[in-house]
């Protein structure tokens, strides 16, 4: 047996032990504030088995593995319905841009400690009411104010930060110069004085996302995270992460071994679903997209590992992978019939067909759309000229609103 096979099997077992306390069924029926707390006591569980941080270093209380060490325990957890969605962004984003470019190694380290045990939540706060994909023409402001820094302003579409503790957030403190060179990013105590969240209902059912507002909202310079004006640069940094590691190769929908099990269990012109050479073809086409979407993850997480910031080949994988659950989810629904569109307000889009399709929509817009996506595609990877922008060059506050 490999040392990943055994690795499997360890985590297997072990993922089985914890299902009756943490897995679905321990999850139906809860209220949101109860789902967050059993999903608090899994990740502490995950923290003290070792099977949290499993690819980060281990100065930072990881467990210096490899990717694809990540990649095989995600397998496994998705197959109980553990809950974890509450940490998603935390540990995905923020956790390992404060890691990279924190100030304070040993604050830094006592954070990623508290979040790896589920004790701390992060959020991200970069869309606008006014700008979403276009991140650079953010309008949230920081001044000087004293040794620190005052903000004014409104994020929007921030996961998870009615629940969070801390966020990471770029502001604009120079509107004299050109859009990308008058940001600088910062931390946030998101339970400071003059912080403000409003919880926003989606069409599926769940208020995950949020419109937060600043008022005021005093911060120490201990709290920048990048040279003033050169938040930019950090901003793309976290992005280029998050289209690594919040896509995961099914696009955070389904698995396509539960798509094969639907399609085996699935009668079509009187036979299983599974034997119909369009079904296999979609299976083997996923197969192998997801694959190669794990291959690109497995070095953008090897360049992290060793300190260096991946490229813009993250965009690929996360316009490929939601596109690609879309579809597959549409298929499901197709094959479910009158069933397809059964709708459980309650059911996780990793595991529930039309969970995963009503909800694709939004994994196409954030983290940059569709078309973003495609622009960095092609300016970024095959080289081709950019876009005529009419801002480019000109100071922010000249920009034409």
């Amino acid at each position: 047996m490999s040392d990943l096979e055994a690795f499997r099997a360890r985590a297997a077992a072990w993922l089985e032990a914890m299902a009756p306390l943490y897995g679905k069924a321990a999850g139906e029926g809860l209220s949101e504030a109860e789902d967050l707390a059993l999903a608090r006591r899994y990740q502490k569980a995950k923290f003290d088995a070792g099977y949290a941080g499993i690819n980060w270093p281990g100065e930072f209380g990881g467990q210096g593995l490899g990717h694809l060490e990540k990649v095989v325990f995600d397998t496994e957890e998705m197959k109980h319905g553990f809950p974890g969605f509450y940490f998603g962004i935390s540990l995905g984003m923020p956790i390992p841009v404060l890691m990279q470019f924190g100030q304070d190694k040993a604050w830094v380290k006592e954070r990623v400690l508290k979040a790896l045990q589920g004790e701390e939540i992060w959020c991200q706060l970069f869309s606008e009411p006014s700008g979403g994909s276009d991140l650079a023409g953010l309008r949230t402001r920081a001044e000087p104010d004293g040794n620190g820094w005052k903000i004014n302003g409104q994020k929007l579409w921030t996961s998870w930060a009615q629940y969070s503790d801390y966020g990471v957030i770029v502001v604009r403190t120079d509107p004299n110069v050109p859009k990308h060179k008058g940001l600088t990013y910062f931390w946030v105590d998101m339970k400071a004085p003059g912080v403000t969240v409003r919880p926003i209902k989606l069409v599926g059912g769940d208020s995950h996302v949020n419109e937060v507002f600043f008022d005021d909202v005093k911060i120490s310079d201990d709290q920048r995270m990048s040279p003033v004006g050169g938040g930019f640069a950090v901003a793309i940094a976290t992005l280029m992460i998050e289209r690594y590691v919040a896509t995961d190769s099914a696009g955070f929908g389904p698995h396509l071994d539960l798509f094969v099990d639907l399609a085996k269990d699935t009668d079509l012109n009187g036979r299983p679903a599974i034997e119909d050479a369009r079904i296999r073809q979609q299976i083997a086409r996923n197969y192998a997209m997801r694959s190669a979407l794990q291959s690109i993850t497995a070095r953008a997480m090897a360049m992290m590992q060793a300190g260096m910031t991946p490229g813009p080949e993250g965009s690929l994988n996360k316009l490929v992978a939601v596109r690609s659950r879309q579809k597959l989810s549409e298929l499901a629904i197709d094959l479910k019939g009158n069933n397809g569109f059964h709708f459980n307000p309650h059911a996780s889009q990793k595991e529930d067909w039309a969970a995963s399709w009503i909800n694709a929509p939004t994994g196409r817009i954030a983290g940059g759309s569709d078309e973003t996506l495609l622009n960095t595609i092609a300016e970024k990877i095959l080289g081709l000229p950019q876009d005529h922008r009419p801002d480019k060059g000109i100071p922010f506050n000249q920009i034409p609103a």
